[in-house]
């Protein structure tokens, strides 16, 4: 029988908490109205009614549905911010008020389980179940915290039970399996993953998890053809690949597994996990599986959901998976990593930053954990704080170029571009000393830093370099198409790169606007004025954009919007240089126009003119 193709039911719940904020909502608003009634109402009328005793107790109990109320709020609040650790703290305040509140039982257990208490959601997961024996995340909950404590029987039974029943639900089929491997019944649980049918994704899964387990199990000839299959499905999924690297190196083949690793590219051979598992097998240290007991697996299994659900945006459900592959494995340094991710994509970074302090030192991850901290603490504003620990990192790997890089990503944050410069001149002498191929991006960032200290032969050299490393990569075409333009030089090289830029990213506002720009440059205003209302649309909220708009709208006749247009470009806080400008058009207008960089030539067929 095989699966539907879709994630699993458990994740309903979860966006049933996403999503049913306006119930909580009206329960706050009602609640803040009784506890503004309640304040309303005179002490001495109070008085009047009862004795002193009286009075206090009426007071309390007002004081305890204000604070009740606030706690409705505080939660609303965090939920709403994804702030798990609050929007946890709240509701415990709200189930100790009132426990027997079911649905708020049901809220506070989705938010413990992102918050990664998963032992006390694993409480309130009992409750839910004897009220409701068909729900599939308590089950889930309490099936995964079975098969961590190995008790295989009973997770069996709590996975193989509910609404729609093991088949219908992704999840729990893939722990139902692990929880057979933990019984030892490797045969069974690989029939078991092998229901699992329909898009490649779920292809992949299966033959990820089946390698997996009869890996585990011995059944090495088994292993290697699902191994082989996942891998062919997806070469670039590092996870994917240094299975089959593990396994043929474990298996006697070293060469065939070093030949993996030596054939990926060089953003992959950057990996961490990658980059230890060769210098391992190159320098003859012991290979170990990749996934070394039933526990392991099934918290292997939920990354890998989680990760398929950030990829649809549903980070709430990715947050609690995460949390569960943690709570069985709690050295999965991919679920962490994946975690910090989601927190950072939350405006979280503090959150982040918490959990990249729990890496420790010997990890593949572990500076990569560090340099990321380093810009989260630039971003919540100690800045003294990031520049420390990077100048820390370079000190203790001075060979390390992703150091002085991101020390100068930190200092491009800030708009300081001299130190920037200075510190990717580093990392790009860090890296030719050893021996490493520099990235584009590296010199796309040393040229822009280059380009904004008024140092133009040198970005101009650095652009053209990453251009040489990656020829079609459009955020290069751009600023040196866009450079040249406002420069008037190599203007046919300059379109052409821009039209292709467009033709990549025809959805980037920024992309857009140089391309328009470039047309008004050359007095072309009917193609400009085309383009940067696109721009516009695309992009409304940048100045630069609403300034260009505003120049073509005067030069095509149409003063009151192009007034219109400069105000706004003047409230979204232009770079001061522009700023001034800006203001001398909002006064005076444009002057009189003058003649274009070069005489307007046919537009080129094509998207882009």
């Amino acid at each position: 029988m095989s699966l539907p193709v879709q994630l699993p039911a458990a994740y309903g719940l979860i966006r049933s908490f996403r999503f049913s904020l306006a119930g909580l909502k009206a329960a706050c608003a009602a609640c803040t109205l009784v506890a503004l009634f309640v304040l309303a109402i005179p002490a001495d009328g109070m008085a009047s009614q009862a004795n002193g005793t009286a009075k206090n107790k009426a007071d309390r109990i007002s004081s305890e549905r204000s604070t009740l109320s606030g706690s409705y709020l505080a939660s609303t609040i965090a939920v709403a911010g994804h702030d798990t650790a609050a929007a946890a703290y709240y509701f415990r305040k709200l189930l100790m008020h009132d426990p027997r509140n079911n649905e708020m039982a049901e809220r506070a257990f989705i938010a413990y389980l992102a918050d990664g208490d998963v032992a006390s959601a694993a409480v309130l997961a009992e409750r839910m179940l004897a009220r409701d024996p068909g729900n599939s995340l308590s089950q889930l909950v309490l099936g995964a915290r079975a098969l961590g404590t190995k008790q295989y029987d009973k997770a069996k039974s709590l996975l193989n039970r509910g609404g729609r029943g093991r088949q219908a639900d992704v999840t729990a089929t893939l722990l139902y399996a692990w929880a057979q491997a933990g019984a030892g019944q490797f045969k069974q649980a690989i029939e078991t993953v092998d229901r699992l049918k329909g898009e490649d994704s779920f292809s992949i899964i299966r033959d990820l998890n089946a390698g997996f387990l009869a890996d585990l199990g011995g059944m090495n000839e088994e292993a290697e053809h699902r191994y082989r299959a996942a891998y062919q499905a997806d070469p670039r999924t590092m996870r994917i690949v240094d299975a089959l690297g593990r396994f043929l190196a474990r298996t006697g083949r070293m060469q065939e597994a070093v030949a993996i690793y030596d054939g990926l590219d060089k953003n992959m051979r950057r990996n961490p996990m990658l980059a230890s598992s060769s210098k391992a097998l190159k320098s003859g240290q012991p290979v170990t599986r990749s996934i070394a007991s039933a526990k392991s697996g099934a918290a292997e299994a939920l990354y890998g959901l989680a990760i398929a659900g950030g990829r649809d945006g549903d980070e709430t459900a990715s947050l609690i998976y995460l949390r569960l592959a943690l709570s069985l494995d709690s050295e999965h340094e991919l679920a962490v990593i994946a975690l910090c991710d989601i927190y950072e994509r939350l405006k979280s970074p503090q959150e982040a930053n918490k959990l990249y302090d729990t890496m420790p030192a010997s990890t593949p991850f572990y500076r990569t954990a560090q340099l990321q901290k380093a810009l989260n603490l630039e971003q919540i504003g100690e800045g003294d704080k990031a520049v420390a620990l990077l100048e820390t990192l370079a000190r203790d790997n001075p060979k390390d170029y992703e150091v002085p890089s991101t020390l100068g990503t930190l200092y491009r944050s800030r708009k300081d571009f001299t130190k920037a410069a200075e510190a990717y001149d580093k990392a790009v002498a860090a890296a030719a000393a050893n021996g490493d191929e520099v990235s584009w991006s590296l010199y796309y960032f040393r040229g822009i830093a280059h380009e904004r200290t008024k140092q133009w032969p040198k970005a101009e050299k650095d652009f053209r370099q990453a251009l040489a490393l990656q020829p079609d990569q459009a955020l290069v075409l751009n600023y040196l198409g866009y450079s040249w333009v406002d420069q008037g030089m190599n203007l046919d090289e300059a379109f052409d790169m821009l039209r292709k830029a467009v033709e990549q990213r025809p959805r980037d506002g920024y992309i857009v606007d140089s391309l328009g720009w470039a047309f008004y440059r050359l007095g072309r205003y009917d193609e400009a004025l085309r383009f940067l209302e696109r721009a516009l649309e695309l992009r409304a909220s940048d100045p630069t954009i609403n300034d260009h708009l505003g120049d073509v709208y005067w030069r095509v006749g149409r003063k009151i919007e192009a007034g219109f247009q400069w105000n706004h470009a003047r409230d979204l806080k232009p770079e001061p240089d522009d700023l001034v400008e800006i203001l001398k058009k909002i006064e005076h207008g444009l002057p009189d126009e003058v003649k274009p960089i070069i005489p307007p030539a046919p537009a080129k067929t094509g998207n882009g003119g």
